[in-house]
């Protein structure tokens, strides 16, 4: 099916995570149509995942610890079930090869999301403090992480759409979006959903960061990890192999 053949809108924030990634890791395109699931009814709270902090703690201490002695197959083990089938034990030995020498580290943080919960943690390593960011969904299940410093265009693209928002430059923020999603979206439509977001969740309080969960495909999975007042949560955008915004995963209580 050709990617031009779909009509991009805002997926549902009460998609399931493993949904969106799997969807990526087959190919199969990121509109709603590939994605029907229940909606829910528009409200003034949002709810956070079920995952608890300490059961958080507990997979992030388990793939610090394979860090540190390059363990590949705890490391997959921990991977979501959609991430299985996007890379093998061999392949996340590579990358462990190719990384500076973990000596130790430590949690520095946990915040519970609306349905994933995102861990911080520092890592010793042979060139020094590295900060890492793990995202877990809600079983637990790594979806994501990333070392602090490491960038690619389309992370950066992802957080200065979401600066764009943040700042009310809702043409700018549009300009991110592919052709036919700007014909779809009016800058208004911006605006309405992002300051809905931006109250029910307690105000925007900075971008933490940008991690690619699924790249160099025609469709590549960037969560955007936002502090607002309530809460930590990571917002998806998906973006096409252009590096043009096709996807956000605006709630639906928030049209």
């Amino acid at each position: 099916m050709e990617l031009r053949q779909n009509r991009f809108r805002f997926a549902p924030r009460v998609l399931k995570l493993s949904v969106c990634l799997l969807s990526l890791s087959l190919g199969l395109p990121m509109g709603l149509s590939a994605l029907t699931l229940p909606t829910v009814a528009a409200q003034e709270t949002i709810q956070k995942t079920t995952l608890s902090p300490a059961e958080a703690t507990k997979t992030a201490q388990i793939l610090l610890k394979a860090l540190v002695v390059q363990d590949a197959k705890t490391i997959y083990g921990q991977l979501s079930e959609a991430l299985h089938s996007s890379t093998t034990t061999e392949r996340i030995q590579q990358r462990l090869k190719r990384r500076p020498q973990v000596k130790s580290s430590r949690i520095v943080d946990v915040s519970a999301g609306i349905d994933d919960t995102t861990v911080d943690a520092m890592v010793e390593t042979i060139d020094g403090d590295v900060p890492l960011i793990m995202v877990l969904d809600q079983k637990g299940k790594l979806i994501a992480w990333k070392w602090s410093g490491e960038a690619l265009p389309i992370e950066q693209s992802a957080i200065d759409f979401v600066n764009d928002l943040v700042s009310a430059r809702w043409i700018a923020a549009r300009s991110f979006l592919e052709l036919s999603f700007q014909q779809e979206l009016k800058p208004q439509d911006l605006q309405r959903k992002w300051t809905k977001l931006n109250r029910v969740t307690g105000g925007f309080q900075k971008v933490k960061d940008a991690i690619v969960a699924s790249q160099g495909g025609e469709q590549q999975l960037v969560l955007v990890t936002i502090e607002f007042g309530d809460l930590t949560d990571n917002l998806f955008v998906i973006f096409n192999s252009q590096g043009e915004i096709i996807n956000v995963d605006f709630s639906a209580d928030l049209v």
